[in-house]
């Protein structure tokens, strides 16, 4: 069952109703569910499914895919000798098809294309010279190595340049979406329980198949990523070599990201990793951004070489919190509940579920169809400026002329504005007026789990934003 996904699905399946050929790309991180969305939006009727073999050879790959051809009903006898003859038979195959859409899906094209291989070649020469001219085909390549499509595929400068007709970077599952899911696999949780499950495992489907029906969090957590023979014990070992041929840099940017929660400027990231400032550097930035590990935030009216780049994957902030440097304890999740690390993480968790919800958000406080920029701020303590010195994550800075400035915050009951958290929310808007000099209106917002305790101090904010409004259905 095909869980959410719904502008992705019409958009493949509008593809059988025009006059013109297509080629598509799809691509994401690990586990989002690429190959599960395309054999549901054609329910597996393929004229043509084949998906590359990890780590083989070129003559392996084209045995391989000799092998799916004769499994489509063309009959080869012998196995060809390189990618421009296997695609000369694909076309064969093409040519014998009674269907009105022929409906072609490559899957793990990247583990095909070998060093000194022709693939790519032989794919421009498909497509260009004969698939392209043609009015019933669908061509659909997929790949979890997202550096590699990006390169050789959708930002290809020589034979493939400009020639997609569409492209699908598969993201991660919303919380509405998440609950969905927990329905269609009969899971009684809440919406705190799943929310719990959303600051481990993220979005990504895939996770989340392995949730067991009558056990508490703590027992599935510890089952699933603690126990000796923990199915995801060993997940992020694989998670990015499986997306980048040559992962090392990127890990380093992660594993440097995910000791500073506010986040680090390109500058900050080269000084603490240890790497090179080169194109490369922003060539990996682009790469973890389109598959969703990191997001680039810029700053209220600064220059975008100022841009702040955070961690957001919630299972690789989870990794580097706790399973990387955990002891062998089989119900090491179970001992953790309630220790001021956990907590700790909860809040910083949250923070980042909040910045994925953006168009929730703006949604509760009525704003969808406004024109926004989503910013974060800082400023450092000066007397002489009658600065306090603030940090602000989010700030949606609104075409109406009205700025929310946002305080999330977690807690598991409803939260109540003291004379502290009062007065920490009045220096930022001090902060940020006499920093920016704006002539906006600010809008003191609070984003919660519960609710507020309704106070003297209540009274001054202008919005507040719960847990169950970022649960509603991004249309």
């Amino acid at each position: 069952m095909l869980i959410g996904r719904e502008k992705e699905t019409n958009y493949l399946k509008s593809t059988l109703m025009d006059q013109e050929s297509h080629f598509i790309a799809v691509y994401g991180r690990r586990r989002i569910g690429k190959t599960f969305l395309v054999r549901q939006s054609f329910d597996g009727r393929f004229t043509f499914e084949h998906s590359g073999l990890s780590n083989a050879k070129t003559k392996e790959q084209l045995q391989a895919f000799s092998s799916s051809l004769n499994e489509a009903g063309l009959s080869i006898k012998k196995r060809p000798n390189n990618w421009l003859e296997a695609f000369d038979y694909l076309k064969e195959l093409i040519k014998k098809s009674n269907e009105k859409k022929k409906i072609i899906f490559i899957d793990e094209l990247s583990w095909m294309d070998n060093r000194g291989s022709d693939l790519i070649t032989a794919l421009e020469n498909f497509w260009n010279a004969w698939a392209s001219k043609r009015s019933d085909i669908v061509l659909i390549v997929c790949s979890s190595a997202t550096s590699w499509i990006l390169s050789n595929v959708i930002h290809n400068k020589g034979g493939l340049y400009n020639r997609l007709t569409g492209q699908i970077q598969l993201k991660e599952f919303s919380l509405y979406e998440c609950e969905e899911f927990v329905k269609s696999k009969n899971l009684i949780l809440n919406h705190e329980q799943i929310l719990e499950y959303y600051m481990i495992f993220g979005g990504v489907p895939y996770y989340w198949n392995f949730i067991e029906k009558g056990l508490g969090i703590t027992q599935n957590i510890d089952r699933i990523l603690f126990a000796e023979d923990a199915i995801l014990k060993d997940e992020f070992k694989y998670l990015f070599a499986s997306i980048f041929k040559k992962p090392e840099v990127h890990i380093k940017i992660v594993e440097t990201l995910a000791t500073k929660k506010i986040g680090m400027t390109r500058n900050e990231i080269i000084e603490n990793a240890n790497i090179n400032n080169s194109g490369d550097l922003s060539k990996k930035l682009e790469e973890l951004e389109y598959c969703g590990f990191i997001r680039k935030i810029n700053p209220f009216k600064a220059n975008k070489k100022n841009a702040i780049y955070q961690l957001i994957d919630h299972f690789t902030l989870f990794y580097y919190q706790f399973i990387k440097q955990h002891v062998s304890d089989e119900n090491f999740w179970t001992n953790q509940i309630n220790t001021p690390k956990v907590n700790t993480w909860k809040g910083l968790a949250y923070e980042r579920i909040c910045l994925n919800h953006i168009k929730q958000i703006k949604r509760k406080l009525g704003i969808s169809g406004v024109l926004t920029n989503v910013n974060s701020w800082s400023c450092k303590k000066d007397d002489e400026l009658g600065l306090f010195g603030s940090q602000i994550d989010l700030l949606l800075v609104r075409n109406d002329q009205i700025i929310n400035l946002c305080e999330i915050k977690y807690y598991k009951t409803e939260l109540k504005i003291d004379e502290k958290l009062n007065t920490s929310i009045n220096h930022k808007i001090n902060d940020f007026m006499i920093s920016t000099k704006t002539r906006y209106s600010i809008h003191p917002t609070i984003i919660t789990t519960v609710g507020l305790i309704d106070n003297e101090f209540a009274k001054n904010i202008q919005s507040v934003i719960v847990l169950n409004d970022l649960f509603e259905k991004d249309f």
